[in-house]
């Protein structure tokens, strides 16, 4: 064996990395915060108008893809001003993308969450 060959990190060790980036994604960064406090809304909302199983499950799969790419848009973003603080033009292409992403997700999201929530609130105001 090789000495170049780097060492297997515990799998304990890989989870607790992963726990360490989401919880510095979800202490420092505005966007991610609000993120969190839009899912924490809809969970209360959907728990007070009684959506069905399945729309919770549509939530649930809403909330980990738009959370999901917030943390890979914080990944690309501290990446990209790693390698460069000078404005270049492919790291602005980089983190626009990632940004992009996330928005696209939310504004899905909404637009879903408006399709299972408004009529719920419909009803339940009238």
């Amino acid at each position: 064996m090789d000495n170049k060959t780097p060492k297997k990190v515990k799998l304990y060790k890989s989870f607790r990395y992963a726990f360490e980036g989401i919880f510095a994604t979800v202490f420092h960064e505005r966007n991610m915060q609000i993120h969190c406090l839009v899912t924490v809304l809809v969970v209360m909302f959907g728990i007070i108008l009684k959506i069905s199983l399945m729309e919770w499950y549509l939530c649930l799969l809403l909330f980990a893809i738009v959370l999901s790419l917030e943390l890979v848009n914080t990944a690309v973003e501290a990446v990209v001003d790693l390698v460069t603080e000078e404005k270049q033009p492919l790291a602005k292409k980089a983190k626009d993308a990632a940004a992009g992403a996330v928005l696209v997700s939310a504004i899905i999201a909404a637009i879903i969450g408006g399709i299972i929530f408004f009529p719920k609130l419909w009803n339940f105001i009238f």
